[in-house]
């Protein structure tokens, strides 16, 4: 079974890639069917919900030149090693323009593979 850290930039790079291709398949194989993310800014009262059905090829068409990349601050065993909680900072590049987020993301064991099961992304502005 593959290193949290390893999986985490395997996660980035299937971000990036889908900036290219628009195909959002590769991101969706590391989530769980259970998945739940909640994504919110400071001009928002309440954070948007969405989860594994989500139009992921929508997000990623509304970006012409993006990256995305992620610094982990603290990486959390728990449940025995069948989970991980990971704190940190992740940052989109859009057009060039950095757009920085905190972020929490709870990964699981499923299959023996890493899941992601839930993420919380609250941007910086």
């Amino acid at each position: 079974m593959k290193d949290i850290k390893d999986v985490l930039v395997d996660y980035m790079q299937a971000w990036n890639d889908g900036f290219v291709s628009k195909d959002g398949d590769m991101i969706r194989e590391f989530m769980s069917k259970n998945f739940i993310g909640y994504w919110c800014h400071g001009n928002l009262n309440k954070p948007d919900e969405y989860d594994y059905h989500y139009d992921v090829n929508g997000v990623l068409q509304q970006y012409e030149n993006a990256e995305k990349s992620f610094e982990p601050y603290s990486i959390t065993e728990r449940k025995n090693g069948e989970e991980y909680l990971i704190l940190g900072r992740e940052i989109n590049r859009i057009n060039g323009e950095p757009f920085p987020a905190q972020c929490m993301f709870i990964w699981r064991k499923e299959q023996e593979n890493w899941k992601l099961l839930r993420e919380y992304i609250e941007l910086e502005r």
